[in-house]
């Protein structure tokens, strides 16, 4: 019986985009069996491990952004709140770091003393981020990194959507323009109360997520034992702003300090050809990480700034490797107020719809 509160460790912090905890939960839930294992090629922010987690089945994540590499690497860990409130502390007694970044942005986005406390969290997690303690606060901290004022002591921030990272000068604007002052925030009482609400109820530690490309057969080299599940969302077409749009979040993880388009999914978006191809080579790569008979399920759709048809390249993807469609179903469109880019005045691309292609491997 899987705890109520033990769910809550699945938000943690948000992706910007992310299917539900539902989906993969009730496929494993229904028609995986003891002792089977689960592989999500493009985790994101690790629903799926997550999923397989709480259902007791080992798994593995994938994923070339570090952001949803952490935020992953925090659900699969379990250590207690007492050890994660005396290693913030710890954290927190260290010297104030010389290096800070620079900038009206930075002057605008954090009360200096706040910032003073995330830069000891970030030099801290640069020099060691391995041990499950340090994981968990890692990843409570980019929950709370950015996020809107409405609800003191919460987030870390002036007023910022929680989902992406707002770009520097619109976000100065804003905050110029509405007299938004940067709040002094308690840190360490932003982690007592996320640490309470996300770890108190702790799981089976089982699992775990790589920085890799999932394009490239040696992401897989250490893996010995074999898949029976694959559950995955991979980047919409077109879609290539994952870094760019968490930059916050990636430069607390020791990226840089201000916005870089210079990395995206990993994938290749300049044509609907190079993207299918793309796709193919990572079919192709799990295919060989998967049992026969092994069941794929791809959640995939498009963007309204895109023209080309998602399930034709998702087929096309799909034709020249081992794995056999079975089964394509429509997915529900979600609420409008639970669409991840409706925050901080941004433009929402018309939603295209979305499938999910279930395929079979035949050996």
């Amino acid at each position: 019986m899987i705890h109520p509160g033990a769910i809550q460790l699945n938000a943690i912090a948000p992706y910007f985009t992310m299917f539900p905890l539902d989906f993969p939960l009730s496929l494993l839930q229904e028609r995986a069996k003891r002792g089977e294992r689960v592989l999500d090629p493009f985790c994101g922010r690790g629903t799926t491990n997550f999923a397989a987690r709480l259902l007791g089945l080992d798994s593995l994540g994938v994923d070339v952004n570090p952001v949803a590499v952490a935020i992953t690497a925090a659900k699969l860990v379990s250590p207690t709140v007492e050890e994660i409130l005396a290693e913030a502390k710890r954290i927190l007694a260290r010297p104030a770091p010389k290096d800070k970044p620079e900038g009206e942005f930075w002057t605008w986005a954090y009360h200096p003393a706040t910032l003073q406390d995330i830069l000891r969290f970030r030099e801290a997690f640069l020099e060691e981020s391995s041990s499950p303690v340090r994981l968990a606060l890692r990843g409570l901290l980019l929950g709370a990194l950015h996020g809107p004022l409405k609800k003191p002591g919460t987030y870390l921030s002036n007023q910022a959507p929680r989902t992406y990272a707002p770009k520097p000068a619109y976000a100065v604007r804003f905050w110029r323009a509405r007299g938004l002052k940067p709040p002094r925030v308690d840190v360490l009482e932003v982690l007592r109360r996320r640490a309470h609400r996300y770890y108190t109820h702790p799981l089976p530690e089982l699992g775990k997520v790589l920085l890799g490309d999932s394009r490239r057969m040696e992401t897989f080299k250490e893996e010995k034992e074999k898949f029976h599940w694959v559950i995955t969302s991979p980047p919409y077409y077109g879609m290539r702003t994952y870094i760019a749009d968490q930059w916050l979040r990636y430069w607390f993880l020791g990226g840089p300090d201000s916005v870089s388009y210079g990395q995206n999914s990993g994938m290749n978006h300049g044509s609907p050809e190079h993207f299918a191809s793309d796709l193919a080579k990572v079919w192709n790569n799990i295919a060989l990480q998967c049992e026969d008979g092994a069941v794929m399920v791809i959640r995939f759709g498009g963007i309204g700034s895109r023209k080309a048809n998602p399930l034709g390249l998702l087929f096309e993807s799909l034709g020249y490797t081992p794995w056999k469609v079975v089964e394509i179903r429509p997915v529900p469109p979600a609420p409008r107020s639970r669409r991840q880019a409706i925050s901080f005045l941004r433009e929402v691309d018309p939603q295209v719809t979305e499938w999910d292609c279930f395929c079979r491997l035949v050996g």
